[in-house]
């Protein structure tokens, strides 16, 4: 299965990226609206810059305290970022991640962002593939 797989069966709301200056807080506000764990720092919203995660800002807050919460963004944000592209086997891209130890990739196409997954959306792929081989096989086992 491709990464161009997971993002077609995602919901369309677009990436969500914050801007490198955005206070650390205003990034956790997001992250709580919207339920997700991973934001994409961009200044125009289509070129990666970092990215910065609910573990990061936790990280932060218990090395530093809340002062951390006034800090932008681009203080904490992940600078070397891990990135794929649509046509990118999902095997390799959990293998990444999982080596990396880290859970969320931005795919990227000619440097612009087209989207993101987490390492739940490629497990979730994984299973539903599984799912669908195994009715598959049963079905030619038990000629139907």
């Amino acid at each position: 299965m491709q990464v161009q797989q997971i993002l077609k069966d995602k919901s369309d709301d677009g990436v969500v990226t914050v801007a490198p200056g955005s206070s650390v807080g205003d990034a956790a506000q997001v992250l709580a609206e919207r339920r997700i764990g991973g934001v994409v720092i961009s200044e125009d919203g289509q070129t990666p810059v970092g990215i910065l995660s609910e573990r990061d800002i936790v990280r932060a807050l218990a090395a530093q305290g809340a002062s951390v919460l006034s800090m932008t963004c681009e203080v904490l944000m992940t600078r070397k970022l891990q990135v794929c592209t649509r046509d990118e086997d999902t095997n390799v891209v959990l293998a990444r991640m999982t080596e990396g130890r880290f859970r969320h990739m931005p795919v990227v196409e000619d440097g612009v962002l087209v989207g993101i997954i987490s390492i739940g959306d490629v497990v979730k792929a994984q299973i539903a593939e599984l799912a669908m081989e195994k009715d598959a096989l049963q079905g030619m086992i038990m000629g139907f």
